[in-house]
């Protein structure tokens, strides 16, 4: 018996065209036609290997190699509407020593014909770091930022705080145009990105291409080309980021990011080698990312005035190796 399953990937997935009415055989039932039982319930989960943990085009793993695992139950209300909560893990390297991103999210997707949407809350959890300030440990505003921030400090003068989780609200909705060729467009506002006290705000847009399943005959492989052009903006941080020319805090600059990639499937599988890039100068990606590896460049500006350049938000390739099930598929 078919069961109906909704996939983790509705939101770049391409849906299957259904033949017209003429085109299908007539049924002719000499007793009533069976009944299909619905069952709701269902759980995503997978896991992955890759190069480099690239989060809207800046490595969260000092471009080195990340792993990834993800358990997410859902309940299908009809075929159209599907509860969703969910939790990831992703190895990191962040400035303030954090070595892990643990990810707790929820939402609903409901369906309206080629259109998917999905609308709901991610948080971003970061445990296991330590403050780094430096120096008598108080900020350019006067305030004391503690004794454990006083005890550390990076050698390239960097700061970042001790607790860098957030959290966002989302908005995604893609449009299955046909059996190939599918486009989104994406929505996240947080009160206070990585903690810093400054607003952050991400929009995109998506492209895919999904190519033929006879392009590599019976073998099973499929193929795909994608894309996403995005902007991030921010406000401006608080105290604990601030300089001397802006003591109560830096306005982070906002900035582009773009990536494009092609993707091979096979049965559970997936091979995905994408291109990704912002157009963050070294001086503001330094400033953003407190970047523990910085090295003194004469990257100066108003928000960077320690010449220290990042190398975290410039271009780089990532390859990504992943397996996704659902248990409704293993039945």
């Amino acid at each position: 018996m078919k069961k109906t399953i909704l996939s983790v990937a509705a939101l770049l997935a391409v849906g299957v065209g259904s033949a017209s009415a003429a085109d299908l055989p007539a049924k002719v039932y000499t007793k009533a036609p069976p009944i299909v039982a619905f069952d709701p319930w269902d759980i995503a989960f997978g896991a992955a290997v890759m190069n480099d943990y690239v989060f809207r085009g800046v490595t969260q793993s000092n471009h080195k190699p990340s792993v990834t695992a993800y358990f997410e139950p859902r309940y299908n209300v009809t075929k159209d509407l599907q509860l969703y909560v969910g939790t990831s893990f992703e190895s990191i390297s962040f400035a303030n020593r954090a070595a892990a991103e643990v990810d707790i999210y929820g939402g609903i997707r409901p369906t309206f014909g080629a259109f998917a949407f999905d609308f709901g809350v991610w948080g971003y959890l970061y445990p296991g770091g330590s403050c780094y300030f430096g120096g008598n440990g108080v900020d350019a505003a006067g305030n004391f930022q503690g004794a454990d921030c006083a005890a550390n400090a990076l050698l390239n003068q960097n700061v970042m705080k001790k607790d860098v989780s957030f959290y966002e609200g989302y908005a995604k909705v893609t449009w299955t145009v046909n059996d190939m060729f599918a486009i989104g467009a994406n929505e996240f506002y947080s009160p206070s990105f990585l903690n810093t006290g400054a607003w952050g705000n991400y929009a995109s847009v998506t492209g895919k291409f999904t190519a033929p399943s006879t392009i590599f005959g019976s073998s099973g492989v499929g193929m795909y080309i994608s894309g996403e052009y995005g902007r991030q903006w921010f406000g401006t941080t608080d105290s604990f980021y601030g300089n001397a020319t802006y003591p109560l805090g830096i306005k982070l600059a906002d900035y582009n990011t773009w990536n494009i990639g092609v993707g091979f499937t096979y049965k559970v599988f997936t091979l995905d080698l994408r291109y990704s890039d912002t157009d963050l100068s070294k001086a503001s990606c330094n400033a953003f990312t407190s970047d523990f590896t910085a090295t003194p460049s004469g990257d100066v500006s108003l928000i960077n005035p320690s010449g220290v350049g990042s190398k975290w938000c410039g271009s780089t390739f990532i390859a990504k190796l992943s397996a996704d099930v659902t248990l409704g598929a293993l039945k």
